[in-house]
């Protein structure tokens, strides 16, 4: 059974209160019972892990090689800043999947460069809490390229 790391980024554990205009009305609890349901469907473990903090999403990365087949991402506002953790995301060669639930391309300016996408397997962005679902199906349709 493959195991997929599902990291959410700052200022998601608000979901559902934050903007909901612009995230939807859905909670972070509702998006992983989502998730795991999926993959309980698709007969495979998740690990999922909501931290604010940039260090503690750069080691996550890091360890993430030696115990998962893959990643999810959604780096949040770290998307647009965060150098350390677009090189941890380079350093490791699983299959990574970038996940928004908002279009960034459709938002400010500053939300329309991501310094993640370009090394990581794809991304996923626009379509609510629907995008993680779509970045598991991604995932694994990437392992089953293997």
């Amino acid at each position: 059974m493959s195991r997929i790391l599902v990291i959410h980024g700052p200022n998601l554990n608000l979901l559902g209160k934050r903007e909901p205009e612009i995230y939807g009305k859905v909670t972070l609890n509702q998006i992983n019972r989502a998730l795991k349901q999926l993959a309980k469907e698709r007969n495979v473990e998740l690990d999922i892990v909501q931290t604010n903090h940039e260090g503690e999403i750069v080691e996550l990365i890091g360890k993430a090689e030696k115990n998962f087949a893959g990643i999810i991402i959604n780096p949040a506002g770290y998307t647009h800043t965060s150098v350390a953790i677009r090189d941890a995301l380079e350093a490791v060669k699983i299959p990574i999947v970038e996940v928004h639930l908002s279009n960034i391309y459709a938002r400010e300016d500053f939300r329309h460069k991501s310094l993640i996408a370009p090394v990581v397997d794809g991304q996923v962005t626009g379509f609510g809490f629907y995008s993680y679902l779509l970045g598991l199906e991604a995932i694994l349709y990437l392992l089953e390229q293997k």
